[in-house]
């Protein structure tokens, strides 16, 4: 192991554990003495008081020296883009220190086939978590990844897409299962609604999916209403059901009610104030 007297000199720092190298930038410790110098920094990390400037001095010392483990299980995740590589380091160096902090030499084990399965593990949770664009629980995140795999898998087989019933039976599962889960996929990436439509994004009437996203239709809360309303209706006798058709199905007025059945408008108009406040609050009643 050959270092430097510039990069490792005699313990001369006081925040330095006695026993210990000053390393002045970790950083620029190479892969191969990292390995040698990190067995002697986590003997010390295990006797030293947590908390002390000694102890962060080591602990710290061995972040830094392994950040290269971090840079390394990142690049299988070059294909994520470049956009999110430095959340992809960030993400990596946590699980670095984790498996720092659960690391014992009593092992016998290399820390570096310790760690990067701690650091692999971070990148891949950030992402199961992190980059949905649409919540979903945890139980169809993973679903979706097994079904990925399985549809791989049976197109190789089948020389076509699977179907919902040939995934349940390959995954041993339930159909309603594969179907949550593949609908749970839509989640997974969202698009812009200031997309254009069709190949043609040079015109300036290009349509958007903005364009014909559809909107709220207030009509749609009537419909509910009147499939609330219909059996409310039938509970009604043959009279008060007629009143009910002529008044809000004939449009007829109060008047002509009244003049049809040989009653007083006052009496229609009592009559209609009693069916609407039953109907209403037996409506509130049902919801």
């Amino acid at each position: 192991m050959s270092i430097s007297t510039e990069t490792a000199t005699a313990a001369a720092d006081p925040t330095v554990p006695s026993g210990l190298p000053r390393i002045d930038d970790p950083l620029k410790i190479a892969p191969k003495d990292a390995r040698a110098l990190g067995a002697l920094f986590f003997e010390q990390l295990q006797v030293l008081e947590e908390g002390t400037h000694e102890y962060q001095y080591a602990r710290n010392t061995l972040i830094e020296m392994n950040l290269s483990l971090v840079q390394f299980a990142a690049k299988r995740f070059r294909n994520r883009g470049d956009g999110q590589m430095e959340d992809i380091i960030q993400v990596g160096t946590i699980g670095l220190i984790k498996a720092i902090d659960r690391f014992e030499l009593s092992r016998e084990v290399e820390f570096t086939s310790f760690a990067v399965p701690y650091i692999v593990g971070e990148i891949k949770r950030f992402f199961r978590d992190s980059t949905w664009s649409v919540h979903v629980p945890r139980r169809l995140q993973e679903l979706r990844i097994t079904l990925a795999k399985a549809k791989e898998e049976l197109t190789t087989v089948l020389g076509r897409d699977p179907g919902t019933a040939e995934l349940a039976e390959h995954l041993g599962i339930e159909e309603e299962e594969v179907i949550d889960g593949l609908i749970a996929s839509n989640g997974y990436t969202a698009g812009s609604l200031d997309l254009p439509l069709g190949s043609d994004r040079s015109s300036a009437e290009t349509v958007t999916y903005g364009d014909i996203k559809g909107d709220w239709d207030p009509a749609m809360e009537l419909v509910e209403d009147l499939h609330a309303l219909a059996p409310l209706l039938e509970l009604l006798d043959e009279r008060e059901r007629e009143i009910i058709r002529m008044r809000f199905g004939q449009d007829m007025t109060q008047a002509q009610i009244g003049e049809h059945l040989g009653i007083s408008q006052m009496h229609v108009s009592r009559i209609l104030s009693r069916l609407l406040t039953k109907l209403r609050t037996d409506m509130l009643t049902q919801k």
